[in-house]
């Protein structure tokens, strides 16, 4: 039996492994975006080379030349003005990686993609989706250098709406090529409820929601503010939520705000998935449930130390990598609980 517009059961099964290694080089990327972020390296070459720039600076004349280039931002002048080649070659190194490791994502998946075409283990349905998410990387990559200029200019960093599509674009990659390696993987069908089906695409949504309000915490540095918990600065709700004009405009826009509005998703979906716990509890999803409700409650957890502990490097990047693993396990769950009917 062919599976997903495989070839064969064989054919299906070496598609879906490649899709998860590629899953893991994705996820690898979103962490080491975030450490960029962490690290106020994002800023540090100030132009896109889609091809050139694959090759890092090989001399000192080569050194010296980028970081005249980074002293004519606004982020050099205000933030980091004075600082030494040595430390400007800190900052370079990651985002030089993080954007090195975007184009090994490219090949990585241009290269089998092509191969498992020309020899005929992949059918057209299959072949365009595997087509579409290609474009889906490139656009990224687009993406992710409409952000960096947004902090060229007039700021000092990236903004946090630029920030947040960047991320949301990558989550969806991620999440398009898991569920792919899914669908092409064969299991056991199982047999949900409506009301779980429903409920575990909410979950799904959810937590990619969380994902991407915690991308405003990340934009604003929010997470080295309010390092106290359960309350923000003694309050439930901190002073001046919800009162700019027109009122939404603040929910993103202060390190107050955008971290309450990630306390808050964290609480929703606690709530949310001890409901959907309870109610699958002897459903042919239990299993997937068990390790979905496990995974959110001690992501749970780990924020709350991220917190307390002002977002050091490690703990921050713990915990996007726990995010990523989470939202994982819930389109595992939505996965199992889809409609097979017909």
């Amino acid at each position: 039996m062919t599976q997903a517009g495989a070839s064969s059961p064989a054919a299906a099964r070496r598609i879906a492994i490649w899709l998860l290694v590629m899953c893991g080089l994705v996820a690898l990327m979103i962490i080491v975006g975030g450490a960029t972020r962490l690290t106020d390296s994002g800023l540090s070459i100030t132009e896109w080379r889609p091809v050139t720039g694959a090759i890092p600076p090989l001399n000192e004349a080569h050194w010296l030349s980028e970081f005249e280039k980074y002293k004519t931002i606004p982020e050099y002048e205000e933030v980091n003005y004075g600082m030494t080649l040595q430390e400007f070659k800190a900052i370079y190194w990651w985002e030089w990686g993080h954007r090195f490791l975007g184009r090994l994502i490219g090949i990585a998946f241009l290269v089998p993609m092509v191969v498992f075409m020309a020899t005929g283990q992949v059918k057209k349905p299959l072949a365009l989706k595997l087509l579409g998410l290609f474009v889906l990387g490139g656009l990224q990559g687009v993406l992710g250098w409409w952000m960096v200029s947004s902090g060229l200019a007039d700021r000092v960093d990236v903004s946090q709406y630029r920030l947040a599509a960047h991320l949301s674009l990558a989550v969806i990659v991620f999440a398009a090529q898991f569920w792919l390696a899914l669908d092409l993987w064969p299991v056991k069908t199982l047999v949900v409820e409506p009301k779980l089906r429903i409920g575990a695409i909410a979950l799904s949504i959810g937590i990619f929601a969380q994902m991407i309000l915690g991308a405003f915490v990340a934009g604003l540095r929010a997470g080295r503010t309010f390092n106290t918990w359960p309350l923000m600065d003694g309050k439930i709700i901190p002073d001046g939520y919800f009162t700019a004009h027109p009122r939404f405009h603040d929910l993103f826009e202060t390190m107050a705000a955008v971290q309450f509005n990630h306390r808050l998703g964290a609480y929703l979906l606690a709530g949310a998935v001890l409901w959907f716990w309870l109610a699958a509890r002897n459903s042919t999803l239990k299993r997937r449930t068990n390790m979905l409700a496990a995974m959110i409650g001690l992501q749970i957890l780990l924020g709350i130390w991220t917190v307390l502990a002002a977002t050091p490097i490690g703990l921050g990047l713990a915990h996007q990598a726990g995010a990523i693993l989470v939202f994982a396990a819930s389109l595992y769950v939505t996965h199992g609980a889809r409609d097979h009917s017909g």
